[in-house]
């Protein structure tokens, strides 16, 4: 099929829209090679025209939105990958609990980094490393073993 050939029907009859892989990246705001590396990590299957070149239909371009959408909520290309090849809904819910799980800790942890930055910016001492407080979470940090001397 050249691209100015008409798409072949789909399953209903009615002549699918075919898209290039520079229409699609431009669709979504990607660059080609995005596409292309989807489709290497197995993520994407488009059609194939005579001369190789990938056409991508509606179906595509739902899967590249899906794809889109669970990387803007922090899921990896392999955890994405496990959610559309299983097609056990309690198996997919089950890999969302387990990525909830580790973005609540990532947030956690990210939440307690914010509280010690600000708690050095609220410090009344000029130089927060000579305050009394930053000393003694950096004495609890160090642990058992020597005693830390501070300058």
């Amino acid at each position: 099929m050249k691209s100015n050939d008409p798409a072949p029907p789909d399953d209903s009859g009615a002549a699918r829209a075919w898209l290039s892989i520079g229409s699609v990246a431009e669709r979504f705001g990607l660059a080609p090679h995005v596409l292309r590396h989807w489709e290497a990590s197995g993520l994407l299957t488009p059609a194939r025209d005579p001369a190789g070149r990938r056409r991508y239909g509606t179906g595509d371009l739902v899967r590249v939105a899906v794809i889109l959408r669970a990387k803007e909520a922090g899921l990896s290309l392999d955890t994405i990958r496990s959610l559309a090849a299983s097609a056990d809904p309690a198996e997919r819910r089950e890999t969302l609990r387990v990525e909830a799980d580790a973005l609540r800790s990532r947030i956690a942890a990210a939440q307690a980094s914010l509280a010690l930055i600000e708690c050095a910016l609220d410090c009344d001492h000029e130089d927060f490393t000579a305050c009394a407080h930053f000393r003694q979470v950096l004495t609890e940090r160090a642990g058992a073993g020597p005693r830390l001397s501070f300058p």
